[in-house]
């Protein structure tokens, strides 16, 4: 491990050497920056197979709603009966989780090799390389010691957090109106489960679905809590990464219900 962390770091140190020129004391930052863009180029089939495995998912609701209402007092033999109509139809539910499981491996080498005062034997030299003037292996809680929020490290980090904020509020709107689109299989009390709108007067949502519906939309802004405590090195992979998923889903989901025709609706 500790090779390979060592190779690791040579090659950030290599890709900060040929953007110095342009960056120079953030070359390094901007190495990461670039590396992010790298790994999230390499996932992208990925995110267009999830894409399209959403589009799929999204053509399966009719039939999945007569599930519901055949199956729905008996929720084993409907997850059972689910999950075949997705064999069947050669559609997976677990897809839009692949692209960011495998980001997993490239954030915490960051956070490794940006968390540790040595490398293969070597002191960590990368640690004493900036953002500005936020040291990359320093934290929120280092910046706030030296200089306050509105020190010179405090608003490198105000910079990262506005930044994080604008695309969790972007996709907080995206997530509502889509969540308004689809509404949420609701329980009838005499009929099986129908649609959010066919329930009717004595209808109920299922069981856990509402504190989800409520939860889901907010899930964005925990990345201001990961920037928050790790790294800078990490945090910047995460902002930069989080950025362009948000850009990529709204051109990768622009044509699915309540997603970019219902957010045009809106603005």
């Amino acid at each position: 491990m500790s090779s390979f962390m060592s190779v690791f770091a040579a090659l950030v140190e290599h890709i900060a050497d040929l953007l110095d020129p342009l960056f120079h004391g953030s070359a390094t930052a901007a190495a990461i920056v670039l590396f992010t863009a790298c790994v999230r180029l390499l996932v992208h089939p990925l995110s267009r197979a999830s894409a399209r495995g959403q589009r799929a998912r999204a053509k399966l609701s009719p039939q999945i709603a007569e599930l519901r209402k055949k199956h729905g007092k008996n929720p084993e033999k409907l997850q059972k009966a689910v999950l075949e109509l997705h064999r069947k139809e050669k559609v997976s539910p677990l897809s839009g989780c692949l692209p960011s499981l495998f980001q997993l491996p490239a954030f915490f080498l960051l956070y490794h090799l940006f968390s540790n005062s040595s490398i293969g034997g070597d002191a960590n030299t990368l640690l004493d390389h900036t953002l500005f003037a936020a040291p990359l292996g320093g934290r929120w809680k280092d910046a706030l010691a030296d200089g306050g929020v509105f020190g010179a490290q405090g608003l490198v980090y105000l910079a990262l957090f506005a930044i994080v904020a604008a695309v969790a509020t972007f996709n907080y709107r995206r997530t509502k109106l889509q969540m308004a689109a689809n509404p949420l299989p609701q329980v009838g009390s005499g009929s099986g489960v129908g649609s959010g709108s066919g329930a009717g007067a004595g209808g109920q949502q299922v069981p856990g679905m509402g504190a989800i519906a409520k939860v889901m939309p907010l899930m964005s802004f925990m990345t201001l809590f990961t920037v928050a405590v790790v790294p800078l090195a990490a945090a910047l992979y995460v902002v930069t990464s989080t950025t362009w998923s948000a850009v990529e889903r709204a051109v990768l989901y622009r044509d699915m219900p309540g997603t970019a025709g219902a957010l045009a609706a809106a603005v």
